[in-house]
């Protein structure tokens, strides 16, 4: 799988580390930053990662920040990317396999490195079941198409 993956300066060391297993998984990494201590604004990560998952150079994307909050609300603003934060094995897969989770976005801080790559291996592992959830998610993207018609209009 290729998968882009990004934090702010609060997810560094995260970052870094999820990367390394991601790689020993056998994915293909796009490492979007940042790179240092200083201070940067997230949503110009979070765009980075979401441009890619939108436009389809990746399969998949993943964000880290201090709660993984502002990351997913930045992510969501791309067409076809579905974003959200998970804390937990439970809603890592839920996520898969009813809202069909194109970007995962984790707490850099709030939730300890086992926890996160435990989430990160249940998300990865986890098929979209599709069914009545693929109407579901359909639903989501019309109300994308909805939002772009209506923001061009006025």
């Amino acid at each position: 799988m290729r998968i882009a993956i990004g934090s702010d300066h609060r997810g560094v060391a995260a970052r870094r580390r999820l990367i390394g297993l991601l790689e020993r998984m056998g994915n293909e990494v796009i490492d979007c930053g940042s790179d240092g201590e200083q201070a940067v604004d997230y949503p110009d990560i979070a765009a980075d990662v979401a441009r890619r998952v939108s436009a389809g150079t990746v399969d998949r994307g993943i964000l880290l920040c201090c709660t993984g909050v502002g990351m997913a609300i930045a992510a969501n603003k791309l067409p076809g990317v579905r974003a959200a934060t998970c804390h937990d094995e439970v809603t890592a897969e839920m996520s898969r396999r009813h809202n069909d989770l194109n970007v995962l976005s984790l707490s850099a801080e709030l939730i300890g490195p086992e926890v996160q790559d435990k989430i990160l291996r249940t998300w990865l592992s986890t098929p979209f079941e599709g069914g009545r959830h693929a109407r579901r998610v359909a639903k989501i993207a019309a109300l994308e198409s909805e939002c772009r018609d209506a923001a061009g209009s006025g």
